[in-house]
């Protein structure tokens, strides 16, 4: 039907039959940084008249284009700023709302969409705001926006769907895991029809979070998801600050989310307070947030990570001497540069997390092959900043404990990279350990294997921090360990 372009996503056949839209893109671009929205005729013979473009370019990301039920084209943009929704109508394009807030997503799925039409005069829509997602009802004629009350804080990365006087989606909230939702549109009643997760949590069990912001470097301000400790059962000394364990999310474009996460719970639940930051780069806050990454991988992230610790210190929410951080894939990357680069954090893990950028740049898919030319530069030009900003080519500078775990089978992070940071570790005689688990991949599916590598992580912090475990725990063999 069409050709050329490097990526193509999103195709949608108006209801007539008549038109097709669809969005593309090139490299270096990944979609959440330039996209183009095109529509062109459908011939009888299905083929496709000369494509003209809607919106959209280098620096304009296009989502979700949809038509409504009476051949009206809709779609997600960013160009003000903000991942807003707009309109093609008799040729002209017109903004639905204006909100600093972000109607969109990063586009690392198909059919992810955050808007749907119950009529013509009337959409769903979901939005996300200081890293809360709202759901809301909107007048395609007046633009007036009516949010629905759901109790739900964050959205799943499915598709929101309208059809029979209902909304269907996938959310959940600090209290209640992601769930497959359905909203009567008539009468606001909502109902779950399948949730993830089926274990029931005794409330005093459960740290609820709070959104954060704290100053970071360039007079910035940055964002996180903190839990203070929790636990009916048990409480600290008003004397004793709690450790702190600061997660670094993967993508690096991505967010944390405030859906119920019973891995974080593990944690406040036996002491800990714990940062889930949204480091600039991360998604949720507008497109100048986003983009304060680009070119600065491992210096912004790793900034904010530290100065996210720092600011729970000062408000004496954390104990200074007990600050720990961790991360999966993109987030171990976060996790390894703070810990090789920066001298804040007195512990860590990294979970499949990249150590060497270059190996990274050299072998991965179509989809990522140029991503690290937006968040380093482009490769193998700036070599240097390859090995500049890779942890595995200055472990001299590393000087905490670290744990690392690692699925045997990953081929987007092989084994290899955290092998070689064990070893590095280990040489230079500070506290260390490494788990392997054969037969998974790039992040743990087994249930065993996901409960193993989180009793080893706080097993891991108990010996280098010197508190005593509350459960038993199968030992970890830790190299260096000082008795």
């Amino acid at each position: 039907l069409v050709a050329g372009a490097d990526f193509y996503s999103s195709p949608r056949l108006s209801p007539d039959g008549r038109t097709l839209a669809w969005l593309s893109w090139d490299h270096p671009n990944m979609p959440w940084d330039g996209t183009e929205l095109w529509i062109a005729g459908v011939d009888s013979d299905g083929s496709l008249g000369q494509p003209s473009l809607v919106a959209g370019g280098n620096e304009e990301s296009i989502f979700q284009p949809e038509w409504s039920p009476d051949n009206v084209l809709y779609f997600v943009s960013d160009r003000t700023g903000w991942w807003n929704l707009y309109r093609q109508r008799d040729g002209v394009i017109e903004p639905l709302v204006r909100m600093d807030a972000e109607f969109g997503r990063p586009q690392w799925v198909f059919a992810s969409g955050t808007y749907g039409f119950e009529s013509a005069q009337r959409m769903v829509c979901a939005y996300q705001q200081n890293g809360s997602w709202s759901l809301a009802t909107l007048d395609t004629a007046s633009g007036k926006l009516e949010p629905v009350n759901t109790g739900y804080t964050a959205m799943g990365r499915g598709d929101l769907k309208v059809a029979h006087g209902k909304a269907f989606f996938i959310a959940g909230s600090p209290t209640e895991p992601m769930s497959l939702l359905q909203l009567d549109l008539a009468s606001g009643a909502i109902q779950v029809l399948r949730s993830s997760g089926d274990l029931e949590v005794d409330s005093g069990y459960l740290s609820v979070p709070e959104a954060v912001q704290f100053p970071t470097e360039d007079g910035m301000m940055a964002h996180g998801i903190y839990y203070p400790p929790h636990n009916r059962d048990y409480a600290a000394s008003s004397q004793e600050r709690p450790p702190l364990l600061v997660k670094s999310h993967g993508g690096p474009t991505d967010a944390a989310s405030t859906a119920l996460d019973l891995k974080i719970q593990y944690w406040t639940s036996r002491g800990f307070a714990v940062l889930d930051v949204n480091y600039g780069g991360s998604t949720g806050y507008g497109r100048e947030y986003r983009e304060r990454l680009k070119g600065r991988w491992g210096i912004v992230d790793v900034d904010d990570c530290v100065n996210g610790a720092r600011y729970l210190v000062q408000r004496g929410l954390a104990d200074g001497d007990r600050l720990a951080i961790d991360g999966g894939s993109a987030g171990g990357y976060t996790t390894l540069a703070a810990l090789t680069f920066r001298d804040v954090f007195k512990a860590g893990a990294s979970l499949y997390g990249v150590s060497d950028l270059e190996a990274l740049a050299k072998d991965t898919h179509k989809f990522e092959s140029r991503y690290l030319d937006g968040l380093i530069g482009p490769y193998p030009e700036r070599r240097d900043l390859y090995l500049e900003r890779s942890p595995i080519h200055h472990t001299q500078q590393l000087s905490c404990p670290l744990i690392l775990f690692q699925g045997l089978d990953d081929k987007i992070v092989p084994p290899d990279q955290a092998e070689a940071m064990f070893e590095a570790v280990r040489a230079k005689g500070l506290p260390t350990a490494y788990l392997a688990f054969p037969g998974e991949q790039h992040g743990f599916r087994r249930a065993e294997n996901i409960k193993r590598v989180l009793e080893a992580e706080l097993y891991f912090y108990s010996k280098v921090f010197g508190f005593q475990l509350a459960d038993p725990i199968e030992p970890v063999s830790i190299e260096n360990l000082q008795s």
